[in-house]
Parts: structure tokens; sequence; C-alpha cells
């Protein structure tokens, strides 16, 4: 299977790596020295950053954005309206969703988007309702269901996720504090 589709730099020395049993669509953009493992669908129009690793099974949607240094472990789907900073961690079969009220048949149905900024880590199997933000260097428990926005560095668990505490850049926890004080 050619990938020689993808859009990356010119002159770029490290260029991006595409697993043979991946599916990488025309349009679509792949930044230096990212990987595309095994499975993994990239739709046209979605953009992926440098140096990200897109692991086995991995759906990312049209107009998906993906930012540089990002991992999305394996059995994960980022849909249209979803935005991926830098540096983010998405743990495997992680769930995003970009529709409030779906529904089979919904010819007025519009895209809600969802923004996990820089450096926030999503636990394995969180699932992450439409609508929010997800601020810089969170961290949300494995199995948690996330419903309203989480603050930078904040800590949540659960279902629905409720704060727990304090993390900081490294994942440490620094306080046990619900609120910031």
């Amino acid at each position: 299977m050619d990938h020689t589709h993808n859009d990356t730099d010119a002159g770029s020395a490290r260029p991006p790596f595409v697993h043979p049993s991946a599916d990488v669509e025309e349009g679509a953009t792949l930044g230096a020295g990212t990987k595309v493992w095994h499975l993994a669908h990239v739709r046209s129009s979605a953009v992926v950053g440098d140096d990200c690793v897109i692991g086995r099974n991995v759906y990312l949607d049209a107009n998906a954005v993906v930012g540089s240094r990002v991992k999305i472990q394996n059995n994960v789907s980022v849909y249209q309206g979803v935005t991926i900073e830098d540096e983010v961690f998405v743990g495997p079969c992680a769930v995003f969703t970009n529709d409030l009220r779906p529904r089979a048949q919904n010819p007025d149905w519009k895209i809600t988007p969802t923004l996990v900024r820089r450096g926030a880590s999503i636990g394995a199997n969180a699932t992450l309702i439409c609508g929010i933000e997800v601020g810089e260097y969170a961290m949300i428990a494995a199995g948690s269901v996330v419903t309203k926005d989480v603050q930078p560095y904040q800590l949540v668990a659960g279902n629905p996720a409720r704060p727990k505490g304090w993390v900081d850049e490294t994942g440490e926890i620094v306080s046990r504090e619900i609120e910031r004080g």
C-alpha cells in the first residue's frame, strides 16, 4: 500500500512511518517522525503533528486535530470536533464523543467540540462527553466518565468524574484538596 500521499515537509529527514496494515487516506497530514501502527485509520483532512504515536486500531476521523508528541494508545477513536493539543496521553480504549443527543437519523445534527489541552493525560477506558475542555496537564483516571470541564492540573476520577486533587506536570499528586487554595 502506497503512503506517499501523506503531507509532510518536503525536506524532512524524518518521514512518518505508516504500518502496511494502516489506512491513511489521501489528504491526511502526518507530521515528521509520527508513527501510525497496525490497523489504524486516519481519514482525509485529519491533522497529526510531529513525533506522535498512533496505536493499533486507532481511528482519527476527518478534521480531527492531534498536536505534536501525542501518544494515542490502542482502540481509541478521535472523532470530528475533537482537538488534542501537544504532549497529550490518551490511554487504551478511551472514548471521545461528538454528539450530545445521538440518534441514528438526525438531519439537524451538529458536532459538539471537545478540547484537550497540552500535557493532559486520559486514562484507559475513560469516556469524555463532548462539549468539554480538559485543562493543561489535567489527569483523568482510568474508567472515568467526564461530563464537565476539567481544570488545569486537576485530577478527576469516577462516574461521573469528580475532583480528587491536583497533579504536577509529571503526573505526581501534589494535593488531595478538592478546591485549589
